[in-house]
């Protein structure tokens, strides 16, 4: 291994220790906030605020700056379905400072197992056990009451990041269409393209610089049906990884 390479997987390491190191320390930091936040369900958009302040602390802090493009206004105090790809541990972060549109995340039940954030993140979530169907009904039921109140909220479905790097965009689960398709609300394509790039699961590699993001034209589930679950499923997915090859292929022009 030539020096530079030593210097650059030196320089790498402590920049990825340092991730972890501002994690907590930006938990711990809005940690008073944040728990008396929770204490009460009405106050959840004074914790949606202060996760949003921890978002832009960690992003900022690593060196990243984040570039949104909108196809279509996010309107507040309307609800709607965020399906954005999932790539990356800041995938969280960046879709929470790309809305300020207060919105719910429904994620994996595991997340929760991880300390200091695990709690926060257990009292403010919809975690789901994919193998269970009792608790994909209670995330629904919970989902339901969550978007009576006005909020949105926001799942990743491809249901976890692919351990395989070079898949550019896996298959798609249903469970954020026929929540769409139920409750009526829009679903709104997220293309993350820059966050497996710059901070993967690989520990030796990223860096910091710009995450660009999309927030798609918005799909409208008006009249649609859980028999049109399957094709929406599909238009989402197609919008996303079209702009993922797009991306791609202007990269390596």
């Amino acid at each position: 291994m030539t020096s530079m390479k030593l210097i650059k997987y030196i320089l790498i390491f402590f920049w990825r220790i340092w991730f972890y190191v501002l994690t907590l320390l930006a938990t711990l930091l809005f940690s008073p906030f944040i728990f008396i936040t929770i204490l009460k369900d009405s106050w959840y958009p004074a914790f949606y605020f202060f996760a949003r302040l921890w978002a832009m602390l960690i992003l900022f802090g690593m060196g990243f700056i984040p570039k949104i493009t909108y196809e279509e206004k996010i309107e507040e105090n309307k609800s709607y379905v965020f399906c954005p790809n999932h790539t990356s541990m800041i995938d969280i972060m960046l879709m929470l400072y790309l809305s300020k549109n207060i919105m719910v995340f429904i994620g994996k039940k595991e997340l929760g197992k991880i300390p200091v954030f695990g709690y926060f993140y257990k009292k403010t979530s919809i975690l789901v056990d994919r193998n269970s169907r009792s608790s994909k009904s209670q995330a629904f039921e919970e989902a339901r009451e969550r978007i009576e109140k006005g909020y949105s909220v926001c799942i990743y479905p491809e249901g976890k990041v692919p351990e395989d790097e070079s898949i550019v965009l896996d298959e798609f689960k249903s469970g954020a269409f026929r929540l769409g398709i139920i409750y009526q609300i829009p679903i709104v394509p997220v293309t993350l393209y820059d966050c497996k790039e710059h901070f993967s699961f690989t520990f030796f590699s990223g860096k910091p610089g710009i995450l660009r993001a999309k927030v798609h034209k918005f799909i409208y589930t008006n009249g649609l049906t859980l028999d049109d679950a399957n094709a929406l499923k599909e238009k989402t997915r197609a919008i996303i990884l079209n702009e993922l090859l797009s991306d791609l292929n202007n990269k390596k022009s």
